[in-house]
C-alpha cells in the first residue's frame, strides 16, 4: 500500500516534495519567561518592553511587528538584571499564551517578525519558543500555528476546568508538518499580503465610523448646515417632543412553549435588534400568529424598531418577511418626520447616552413608551431631513461595503489556511 503523502491540497506548482512531520519540541527550544503583572508595566517609558498574555488574546497581530503594535514597558524600578540575554525575544520566536478561559484561545500564538532593535521579553502566562536555525522562514510559523490541525491538537492537550492551560511539556508533543524554506517563504508572502489587505480594510472601516460620528455631531448640533437645491438656507430647526412626530407601539408577549423550530414566523426580540441591523441568525420561530396579536405586531419590511431592555436604544429596520414583534421591542411609526432621519437621529451618541441614563431598572435597564415619546429633539424641515438622512446613509453604505469586504477576505484567508497546509 502506498504511504500517504504529506502534501497540501492547494500548492504553488513549482513544489512537489513531501512535507516533513516533526514534534514541536524537536524543532523549537523553549526559553524562560517572566511573570510580571499589569501593575509592573506602563505605556509611557522604559528600556524593555514586555508581552502580556492578555494582549496576545485581544490585540496583537499573528505576525508581530513591534513598530505596528502598542506594547507596554517594564517599569524601570523592576529589577531585570539577572535575566539572561538568551531569554530576550528574537525575530522568528513564537510566543504562546498558555492560559485562557476560552478553549478557542488557549495556546494562541504570535510570531515575532520585526523587533526594530528594541528589547522585548515574554511575560506572564506565556511560553517562548525559539525555532532551530535554518528550519523555518520568518513569517511562516505564525500561520502554521493558526491551522485547524495544530489548533485542535493544542486544545486537546489543554487542561483545567474554569481556566484552561497548556505547558511546555504538552505543547512540545504537538505535531507540525512543514515544507522546504523556499515553499514556506512563498506561503508566508501570500498570506502576509492577504493579512495586510485585511488590516487596511479594518482601518478604512474604523476611519469611516469615526468620520460619521464626528459629522453627525456637527449636523445635529447645527454646526454644519445643508443648503437647498437653489443654494439657499433651510428654515430654522424646531423644538419638538419625539411623541409629536412619531408613535411607539409595543410588542406582544409570546410564550416560549409555542415556539416551533420549523415555524413560519420569526419572533423579533431585543437580541435580534443589533446596532443598525436586524440579526436573525439565531431567532425563535412560531407556527401561527396568535389571535390576540394586533396588526402593529405583524411587521413589514422597513418597519423601524428600537430595543427597550438591556442594550437600550438600539435601532434597526425590519429586513425580513414574516416577522412578529416581541415584548421589550418597540416599533416607531413616524408621523411628521422622515423615517430614515429618525433612524439616524436615534443613533447619535448623545441620544443613546441620554436613553441609557434615563433607563430604569436594577440589573437590566428598561425604557418605556412614555420615556421614548417625551424626548425633546430639534427637527429641520422635511426637505433638509431627507438631505441629511441620504448623506448619512451613504456613509453607512460605505461602512457596510467595507464590512462585507472584511468578511469575504477573512473567509478567503480561512480557506487558504485549510488548503495550503497539511
Amino acid at each position: 500500500m502506498e504511504k500517504t503523502k504529506n502534501i497540501p491540497s492547494l500548492r504553488f506548482p513549482e513544489f512537489e516534495e513531501n512535507w516533513r512531520v516533526k514534534k514541536l519540541g524537536d524543532v523549537m527550544n523553549f526559553k524562560v519567561t517572566n511573570s510580571f503583572s499589569r501593575e509592573n508595566l506602563n505605556y509611557e517609558n522604559g528600556n524593555v518592553k514586555n508581552i502580556h498574555y492578555g494582549d496576545i488574546h485581544t490585540k496583537f497581530q499573528t505576525l508581530f511587528d513591534i513598530t505596528r503594535e502598542f506594547v507596554p514597558f517594564i517599569n524601570e524600578e523592576i529589577s531585570i538584571g539577572r535575566i539572561s540575554e538568551d531569554f530576550y525575544c528574537k525575530e522568528g520566536d513564537i510566543i504562546f499564551a498558555d492560559a485562557s478561559e476560552d478553549l478557542n484561545d488557549v495556546g494562541k500564538s504570535i510570531e515575532i517578525i520585526n523587533l526594530n532593535n528594541e528589547k522585548l521579553l515574554s511575560g506572564l502566562h506565556t511560553l517562548l519558543a525559539r525555532p532551530i536555525e535554518n528550519t523555518f522562514e520568518i513569517g511562516f510559523n505564525g500561520y502554521l500555528l493558526k491551522t485547524n490541525t495544530v489548533r485542535t491538537q493544542i486544545q486537546k492537550e489543554s487542561q483545567g476546568s474554569k481556566v484552561l492551560s497548556i505547558n511546555v511539556g504538552r505543547i512540545s508533543g504537538i505535531e507540525i508538518t512543514f515544507p522546504t524554506l523556499k515553499e514556506q517563504q512563498k506561503i508566508a508572502s501570500l498570506l502576509t499580503v492577504v493579512d495586510d489587505n485585511l488590516q487596511s480594510l479594518k482601518q478604512k472601516k474604523t476611519l469611516l465610523e469615526q468620520y460619521k460620528k464626528g459629522v453627525m455631531q456637527k449636523i445635529f448640533s447645527q454646526e454644519l448646515r445643508f443648503k437647498d437645491d437653489n443654494g439657499n438656507d433651510y428654515p430654522d430647526w424646531e423644538e419638538k417632543k419625539l411623541g409629536d412626530v412619531c408613535e411607539m407601539k409595543n410588542g406582544y408577549a409570546f410564550k416560549s412553549n409555542t415556539y416551533s423550530v420549523n415555524g413560519k414566523y420569526n419572533i423579533v426580540t431585543i437580541a435580534n435588534v443589533q446596532n443598525g441591523y436586524l440579526d436573525i441568525k439565531k431567532i425563535n420561530k412560531i407556527e401561527d400568529v396568535p389571535n390576540e396579536c394586533l396588526k402593529h405586531q405583524i411587521l413589514e419590511i422597513d418597519d423601524l424598531l428600537i430595543s427597550l431592555t438591556g442594550n437600550v436604544g438600539r435601532v434597526c429596520f425590519v429586513s425580513e418577511l414574516n416577522c412578529l414583534l416581541n415584548q421589550r421591542v418597540g416599533k416607531l411609526i413616524p408621523k411628521n418626520i422622515s423615517k430614515l432621519f429618525l433612524f439616524q437621529l436615534l443613533r447619535l451618541d448623545s441620544f443613546i447616552t441620554q436613553m441609557i441614563s434615563d433607563s430604569q431598572g436594577g440589573a437590566q435597564l428598561n425604557l418605556s413608551k412614555p420615556d421614548i415619546e417625551r424626548y425633546e429633539i430639534y427637527l429641520p424641515s422635511m426637505s433638509e431631513q431627507i438631505k441629511i438622512a441620504n448623506f448619512l446613509s451613504a456613509i453607512d453604505d460605505k461602512i457596510k461595503h467595507c464590512q462585507e469586504q472584511i468578511v469575504n477576505t477573512e473567509l478567503w484567508k480561512k480557506g487558504l489556511l485549510q488548503q495550503m497546509f497539511v
